[in-house]
C-alpha cells in the first residue's frame, strides 16, 4: 500500500512478521485491480503505558462495551434551551459510515475513502490523516450500495495498547486491521483478517469493532443484496498483531450476516450477536435463498465465549418463515436492560429474554409488536429507544421481563440513537436532522439540519458537542 511506504521512522522500532498476503478466492481478473497487501506489522515485545482516557472521550460504538448509547448529564441539559447550532463542519475525503471517536480529547474519524482523521475537537481541524489503502469500488461488486467502500464499521479504541483499531477494505476485496496511535495517527499494527469461510469479495465488514481480554473483535456480514458466497462470522485478533486469530462461523451453508450497525456487544465474559437469515427454511422451501432443512443457527441472538465458541442461543419459533421471507433478527443489534436481552428485528416482533439462558427456539420470556428495526437501541435503565425504519419507539421491560411498548414518533428514517442531557438524540437520515427528544413523551425539544448522512447514522455526546458522522465528514453541534 502507497501509505504504508510513508510510515514515519518511529515505525522502525516495531517487529515486520512478514508472513506473506493471503490468498483470495476468485482470481485478479475476477475483482479488478488487487492492491498489494504488505505483510503484517505487530507491536514490539514489552510493557506498553498507554494513558489513561478523559473526561467526554467516546472510545466505542455508542460509548461503552454494552452499547448501551448513555451517557447522563452529556452534553449539558441548559445546552437544550439554546438551540442546537453547527459548530464546525470536517469536510474529510469520503462519507462516515461509523459514529467518530474521541480518544483522550482527539476526534478519531473513518471513511469509505479508507482514510482514518484525528480532528481538534474544538474548530474541527485536521490534526493528521492516514490513507490507509484503495477502497472497492461498486462497479467491481457483484453487488452493495456504498460507492467506494472502505472503512464502514465504527473503530473502536484498545485500552491495553493504547490504539485504535479499524479495519479497511480494499481494492481486491481484501480486509486489513490497522491499529494507530490517536496522538499521531501512526499505524502500529497491521495485519490482513479475511473471513473464514466463503468468497472474501462479498462480505463486507459493517458492525462496530469491539475489544475484550485484549482482542479485537471483527464480525462480518454480506453485501447489500445478499450476493455470492458469504457465512456470517466475528473474528478475535490480538491487539499486538501477533498472535493466533480465532474465529466463529454460523453453522449455515450460506448467509447468516452479523451485519448491525452495534456489532459485537461484550457482557463480561461473554459476546452476544444477533444473526441475519440463513439457508435453511425449515422444510418449507421458497425464499431467495432458502432451503429446506434443520435449524441452521440463523435468524438469531447467539452468545459466544471469549474463546468464540457457541454457549447460547435464541432463535423464534417461526424461524424458518423468517429466513424465507428475510425477516430475520439481524437488523438490530442485542440490547442489554439489566438481566434481560432484548431484540427486535425486521419481522417487527420484540422478544425479551433471560439473560443468563437465552432460551433456545421459541424460549423468550415475552414478546411483542414493536417495530421493523434497524440499527442499536440506546437503553436508559428499564427503557430502550429502539430505531425503526420510519420511527423511532421506546419500550419499558417490567422487573418479571415483560414488554411494555410506549411511545413511537414517526421520522423520515431513523438512525440509531444515543441517551444523554436529559434528552434523547437521533438522526433523522430521511429528513436530513438532528432530532433532541424528551425520553418520557418522544415531545420534540431541539432540531437542526445535518445535511446528506448515511444510513443508521449515530450521533455521539462528548461535553457540550453532539458529534455526528456525514456524507462527507463530521460535523460538531453545539447548544452552548
Amino acid at each position: 500500500m502507497r501509505s504504508q511506504a510513508m510510515l514515519r521512522a518511529g515505525a522502525a522500532a516495531l517487529l515486520a512478521l512478514l508472513l506473506g498476503a493471503g490468498a483470495c478466492s476468485a482470481s485478479p481478473s475476477e475483482r479488478g485491480t488487487v492492491e498489494s497487501v504488505p505483510g503484517p506489522l505487530a507491536l514490539t515485545p514489552g510493557v506498553r503505558h498507554p494513558a489513561a482516557l478523559l473526561p467526554g472521550d467516546w472510545p466505542t460504538y455508542h460509548h461503552d462495551a454494552a452499547r448501551s448509547g448513555f451517557v447522563p448529564g452529556v452534553p449539558p441539559e441548559r445546552a437544550q434551551g439554546q438551540g442546537l447550532t453547527r459548530a464546525w463542519t470536517a469536510q474529510l475525503d469520503g462519507a462516515v459510515y461509523g459514529q467518530p471517536l474521541v480518544v483522550r480529547g482527539i476526534v478519531v474519524a473513518a471513511t469509505e475513502n479508507d482514510s482514518l482523521y484525528g480532528l481538534d475537537p474544538g474548530d474541527g481541524r485536521v490534526l493528521w490523516h492516514r490513507q490507509l489503502g484503495s477502497p472497492m469500488r461498486l462497479s467491481a461488486l457483484p453487488c452493495g450500495n456504498i460507492d467506494p467502500l472502505g472503512v464502514t464499521g465504527t473503530p473502536v479504541f484498545e485500552p491495553q495498547t493504547g490504539l485504535v483499531f479499524a479495519v479497511a477494505e480494499l481494492a481486491g476485496g481484501r480486509h486489513l486491521l490497522v491499529g494507530v496511535d490517536p496522538s499521531s495517527g501512526e499505524v502500529l499494527v497491521r495485519r490482513e483478517v479475511e473471513p473464514p469461510r466463503g468468497d472474501a469479495l462479498v462480505h463486507q465488514q459493517r458492525g462496530a469493532l469491539a475489544v475484550a481480554d485484549g482482542r479485537v473483535l471483527i464480525a462480518y456480514g454480506g453485501l447489500y443484496g445478499d450476493c455470492g458466497n458469504y457465512v456470517g462470522s466475528v473474528l478475535s485478533v490480538p491487539a499486538t498483531g501477533a498472535g493466533p486469530v480465532l474465529s466463529y462461523s454460523v453453522p449455515t451453508s450460506r448467509e447468516g450476516g452479523i451485519w448491525a450497525t452495534g456489532g459485537p456487544v461484550v457482557d463480561g465474559s461473554r459476546i452476544l450477536v444477533s444473526v441475519g437469515n440463513g439457508a435453511a427454511t425449515g422444510g418449507t422451501g421458497g425464499g431467495s435463498s432458502g432451503s429446506a432443512g434443520a435449524y441452521d443457527g440463523s435468524d438469531s441472538v447467539l452468545a459466544l465465549s471469549l474463546g468464540l465458541l457457541r454457549t447460547d442461543y435464541f432463535a423464534p419459533a417461526g424461524w424458518a418463515q423468517d429466513n424465507a421471507a428475510d425477516l430475520d433478527l439481524g437488523s438490530m443489534t442485542p440490547a442489554l436492560l439489566g438481566r434481560f436481552v432484548l431484540i427486535v428485528g425486521k419481522r417487527g416482533t420484540g422478544y425479551v429474554l433471560d439473560g443468563s439462558r437465552l432460551g433456545g427456539i421459541g424460549g423468550q420470556l415475552s414478546q411483542a409488536r414493536v417495530c421493523e428495526a434497524y440499527g442499536t437501541a440506546a437503553v436508559s435503565g428499564a427503557s430502550a429507544y429502539v430505531p425503526c425504519a420510519d420511527s423511532l419507539a421506546r419500550v419499558d421491560v417490567d422487573p418479571g421481563g415483560g414488554l411494555h411498548p410506549g411511545w413511537q414518533v414517526q421520522l423520515g428514517a431513523s438512525g440509531s440513537p444515543v441517551v444523554g442531557g436529559g434528552a434523547v438524540w437521533v438522526v433523522d437520515y430521511g429528513a436530513g436532522e438532528l432530532l433532541a427528544l424528551d425520553p418520557a413523551s418522544g415531545r420534540l425539544l431541539q432540531r437542526a439540519a445535518t445535511g446528506p448522512v448515511p444510513h443508521f447514522a449515530s450521533p455521539v455526546l462528548t461535553g457540550d458537542r453532539v458529534l455526528l458522522g456525514t456524507s462527507s465528514g463530521v460535523t460538531a453541534f453545539t447548544g452552548a
